[in-house]
């Protein structure tokens, strides 16, 4: 079950309940990299908390002026939707409520997941009416593949601080493009289940405070140091762990060599 660290207490709790959904409230406040990387510490969250069994639901709190751009980044990134925090009643319908918050954010009472800071320039994906895909204000250009800042926000663990440098955008984007290229290699070899083992050291990497880099690090053994596993389990292991990472891993399966 997924255990998270209260930064209240220091103490683990158990995220993974299943008497009732649980509420997963991002607290940022102006739109950038800090934010962007609170917002996607909740999608995380919702997304393992689904795959436990415990519905969830994200909501954002913070200033509603710069609400369109921090929805719109969050959509660009793959992020679920989220809520308006404002409409939300405390308690109502959910078992617990988990709270995000960046090294700046206000106090809050229940769970309280900590972020660290993180630093760098980021797209404007925001167009004039903050839909994804336009143009962003100013006829810039809303940015390279989201996955590659995606990626580069995860390498790094939630309490540690985070710098969106050109080395690290850099690697991202050679990786990314690196395990694309694998997974639809080995999805033209005939199909396997996800080993018991690899299995096992996924679940338990993100059910640990949500330890997105050792699973990261388990992908990259995947890759290269475990020979012995056929192709068809490596491209299920990658489409399984992407149901966490949310990185479009499969996304060049079918398309020509």
């Amino acid at each position: 079950m997924l255990s998270i660290i209260d930064a209240r207490t220091g103490e683990p709790v158990v995220a993974s309940v299943r008497r009732g959904p649980t509420r997963v409230e991002a607290h940022a406040r102006g739109y950038g990299a800090a934010s962007l990387r609170v917002l996607l510490v909740a999608d995380l969250l919702v997304r393992a908390l689904e795959m436990s069994g415990t519905p969830a639901w994200a909501l954002l709190s913070g200033g509603a002026s710069d609400s369109a751009e921090l929805r719109a980044g969050a959509a660009a990134l793959g992020m679920h939707p989220f809520e308006d925090g404002r409409d939300a009643i405390a308690g109502t319908g959910a078992a617990q409520v988990l709270h995000v918050v960046g090294a700046d954010g206000p106090a809050t009472d229940g769970v309280r997941v900590a972020v660290a800071p993180a630093e760098g320039a980021v797209p404007d994906w925001a167009g004039p009416s903050g839909v994804r895909g336009e143009p962003a204000a100013g006829g810039a250009t809303p940015g390279p593949d989201p996955a590659v800042l995606r990626l580069a926000l995860l390498a790094v663990g939630r309490t540690e601080p985070l710098r969106l440098d050109t080395a690290a955008l850099d690697e991202a984007r050679d990786t990314l493009a690196r395990w694309r290229r694998a997974v639809a290699a080995w999805a033209r070899q005939p199909s396997r289940p996800v080993p018991d083992e690899v299995r096992g050291r996924l679940r338990a990497a993100w059910e640990d405070d949500l330890d997105v880099p050792e699973v990261l690090r388990v992908l990259r053994w995947t890759e290269d140091a475990a020979p012995e596993l056929p192709d068809g389990a490596r491209f299920e292991t990658y489409a399984y762990a992407d149901r966490l990472l949310g990185l479009e891993l499969t996304r060049d399966v079918g398309a020509p060599a």
